[in-house]
């Protein structure tokens, strides 16, 4: 017995002893092997070099508010081939397939010259030979179809992840500045335009990194991604294609109808301030008109008449005039050694202080000098607590500070205030004179123009953009609603009276400004450059939209009444028609019909349908494939109609297409004139059926 223990104990440490060896065995083996591997990859990191490479994601759309693109990425695809990982096989037997399907997607090579470019690359051991650079998304999914490239990338040696994503605008020039781009080069500055270049952190995402090989004809990627790159957030600017469309084509029409050297229209919503349209056309070396630059946001000039708002809210808040005063416009106004004119050369005669403004006088800067003469600096400060003379701030770069000269300084001289009362020696752009405008609709606000609503990633919304206000209240209620009737009379009765809309009133300003020449002069007399603006808003006692529309040398006219005038008056015209804004609906207040619709005769299938989709209550007497509708108040009963395959059956009531379908399947033609549902048939009801015969229907 003992010795049978003994014997197991035995056994047991034998067993004991090659587990024991088994496991060093096999702990060795996977030792030898990671050495093994690490030195293999070790010597392939030495062979083939690598190198980690930024890749810059897809930019994010620019969409105006309803979500039409503005501004969107095209990607385009460099196509590639590693001939040598196909099997020799499968490239004997489709090579030739393969070559004649390159050539019908890219025509310009012919299937010959593929297939020989193709094995050629192959003899030669190459791993990167080029099928065509910048393929559209299109034609490289259709390549992907082809013989051979469609068994991939390890079998089929199909190269095609090098993406070039090209910025396309789908609208031409239509907001071409205002749009912009975003420009940095290594070897460049930074440059920055537009709504591109202002919101290029949120547009451009984040980079990625990616691993790329060398090889003999260069760096190619790997597709092992280091870190992986975020995409551009979409932008919803507050623009709107239908205005923005209706702005740009007017002021193209007015530019070329006068001849004019450049002009820009802007269209903003009165009670947050977000831009609806910008259009800037400028005169070309090949007489044509394209947006070169942004003249709404950039070009500060002297407004004009159009400043005279300005100066007499400043006049009344201080009380130093009544709307209600006496002046006397004669037509020439002595300043020191200066003479100032009116476009009237013989006067207006006694007139109120209320008419000048509407036939904008330059009455008004005697006015404004006797009323400021002695205390020069109470006129400046009082228009910069109007925000006169500050910069809007706008997210768009290139806004230029306005000039607004004070008494003391360089500048200053004793016809500063006569000559600012009419709309010289100040400086503005056309935003900053619009956003003047805007405020004395919006009730008082002043509200900083803006251009972007929201920011979104994917379908959701990530940041909201609300209306930014920069003055609560310009000047008080008294001295607002005073300027408010005067610019309605100056369209009513003043110098904009031939803008008068039959259906909307429209309250604004006219502008004529001799501006200086190339030369840094004014002219002489005929040789003179001329700017006419209008500024304004509409409809103008329940505003929606403020609107400045400027024109710089125009040819065949100079006043802001027909050059400028007109262009705001069609744009608010178009956009009023289409606005459901200004419309009541038409069903508002009307009583529900309870009687049932008028119902034509028909195809049994598509009576039941409609009345099912509009859930209207029937009656079906008897299926028939075609049918006679009887409505009383609000019942429906449907009757069959006898069709009979000898005679001409009865077809009143039915449509064209019911009544073609019914006797053409009976075997005769039919020629039909009018529209509608047929009330007559040339061929009686009952009479015997003529196979191949002619019946006339008549519609009405």
């Amino acid at each position: 017995m003992s010795d049978k223990k003994d014997l197991m104990w035995r056994a047991y440490l034998v067993y004991i002893g090659f587990f024991i060896a088994l496991i060093v065995v096999i702990v060795k083996t996977v030792i030898i092997q990671s050495e093994g591997s690490a030195s293999l990859f070790a010597a392939t990191k030495e062979k083939i070099p690598t190198r980690a490479v930024k890749r810059y994601p897809r930019r994010g759309e620019v969409l105006d508010r309803n979500y039409t693109p503005l501004i969107t990425s095209v990607s385009f695809f460099d196509i590639h081939m590693d001939p040598t990982v196909v099997s020799q096989e499968i490239f004997d037997k489709e090579i030739s397939d393969l070559s004649r399907g390159l050539s019908q997607l890219f025509p310009e090579t012919s299937s010959r010259d593929f297939e020989n470019y193709i094995r050629k690359g192959r003899a030669r051991g190459r791993r990167y030979i080029t099928i065509k650079l910048k393929a559209t998304n299109e034609q490289r999914h259709r390549l992907r179809e082809l013989p051979i490239f469609n068994l991939g990338r390890n079998k089929g040696g199909l190269i095609d992840t090098d993406e070039t994503i090209l910025r396309k605008r789908p609208h031409g020039e239509i907001l071409k500045r205002t749009l912009g781009y975003y420009q940095h080069n290594e070897n460049s500055k930074e440059l920055r335009v537009g709504i591109e270049g202002a919101f290029n952190e949120v547009l451009a995402g984040e980079p990625g990194e990616e691993v790329e090989q060398k090889i003999s004809s260069g760096w190619k990627r790997t597709g092992k991604m280091i870190r992986e790159p975020i995409e551009g957030a979409d932008l919803i600017t507050s623009l709107d294609m239908e205005i923005q469309e209706v702005a740009h084509s007017e002021l193209y029409r007015q530019l070329k109808n006068q001849g004019a050297k450049s002009g820009c229209v802007i269209v903003m919503d009165v009670k947050t301030g977000f831009v609806r349209a910008v259009s800037n056309l400028q005169l070309a070396s090949d007489g044509e008109y394209y947006e070169l630059y942004n003249h709404a946001i950039g070009t500060k000039e002297v407004p004009g008449s159009t400043f005279k708002l300005a100066v007499l809210m400043a006049a009344l808040e201080d009380q130093k005039i009544s709307l209600d005063d006496t002046v006397n416009a004669v037509g020439e106004y002595q300043f020191y050694d200066l003479k100032l004119k009116d476009s009237n050369p013989y006067g207006y005669g006694k007139i109120t202080i209320r008419r000048a403004f509407e036939l904008s006088s330059n009455v008004i800067a005697r006015v404004i000098h006797n009323a400021y003469r002695k205390e020069p600096q109470l006129f400046i400060d009082r228009l910069r607590s109007f925000g006169i003379g500050d910069s809007l701030g706008i997210d768009l770069q290139g806004e230029p500070k306005p000039t607004l000269y004070a008494p003391g300084t360089r500048q200053w001289s004793g016809i500063s205030l006569p000559w600012m009362a009419i709309g010289y020696e100040v400086q503005q752009t056309p935003l900053q004179t619009l956003a003047f405008y805007n405020a004395v609709a919006n009730n008082g606000t002043l509200v900083r123009p803006q251009f972007v609503e929201h920011i979104r990633r994917g379908q959701r919304i990530v940041k909201t953009y609300k209306p930014i206000v920069l003055r609560p209240k310009i000047c008080s209620d008294k001295t607002l609603r005073a300027l408010q009737e005067c610019l309605k009379g100056v369209v009513k009765r003043g110098t904009g009276s031939a803008l008068k809309s039959a259906l909307f009133d429209i309250a604004g300003k006219t502008g004529t400004a001799v501006v200086q020449n190339a030369d840094g002069r004014y002219g002489e007399e005929g040789n003179k450059t001329y700017q006419a603006s209008f500024v304004g808003y509409f409809p103008a006692d329940e505003p929606l939209y403020s609107c400045i529309v400027v024109v710089a040398a125009p040819s065949k006219d100079i006043y802001g009444a027909t050059v400028s005038g007109t262009v705001f008056s069609a744009i608010a015209n178009k956009v009023y028609s289409n606005s459901l804004n200004y419309h009541k609906a038409i069903n508002e207040e009307k009583k529900r019909v309870k009687d049932a619709p008028a119902i034509k005769d028909g195809n049994i299938t598509d009576l039941v349908t409609v009345l099912k989709r509009l859930h209207l209550p029937y009656q079906l007497d008897a299926y028939s494939e075609w049918s006679h509708v009887r409505t009383s108040g609000s019942n429906i009963s449907i009757v069959p109609r006898k069709i009979s395959s000898t005679t001409v059956p009865n077809l009143a009531g039915l449509t064209a297409k019911d009544a073609v379908a019914l006797i053409e399947d009976l075997g005769m033609h039919v020629y039909v004139r009018g529209s509608g549902k047929v009330v007559k048939q040339t061929i009686p009801a009952g009479s015997p059926l003529v196979p191949g015969g002619l019946i006339e229907l008549i519609l009405e």
